[in-house]
């Protein structure tokens, strides 16, 4: 029987976020456009969000994977494509208020 492979996508443990990280992370305006989509449309297909916001895939890739690093986003994989989400309760129970603030709405 063939083994299955399946794909590990790392995301840092709420534990670890540092509120400096992800401030300097989000203080790029292609990154905080990329979590403002996210918050408002909630799970999107990494490609859609890249044509949505007009950036090449390369680009896109480089800057979901920085949100991903920083736990601003969580990635996971279902066959070839990437599904982004933002991570609004890991971020909300270590900084409170954070995500309505970066979102817009406060």
């Amino acid at each position: 029987m063939p083994e299955l492979c399946t794909e590990r996508i790392h995301h840092p443990d709420p534990s670890s976020f540092e509120l400096g990280r992800v401030l300097r992370t989000l203080g790029d305006p292609l990154r905080l456009a990329m979590v403002r989509l996210l918050s408002e449309e909630g799970e999107l297909p990494s490609g859609e969000i890249y044509d949505r916001l007009g950036l090449p895939a390369s680009t896109g890739s480089h800057h979901t994977k920085l949100l991903r690093e920083a736990g601003i986003t969580r990635t996971r994989a279902v066959g070839t494509q990437r599904l982004i989400s933002l991570r609004r309760e890991d971020l909300e129970s270590c900084f409170p208020g954070l995500v309505e603030l970066i979102a817009g709405r406060s």
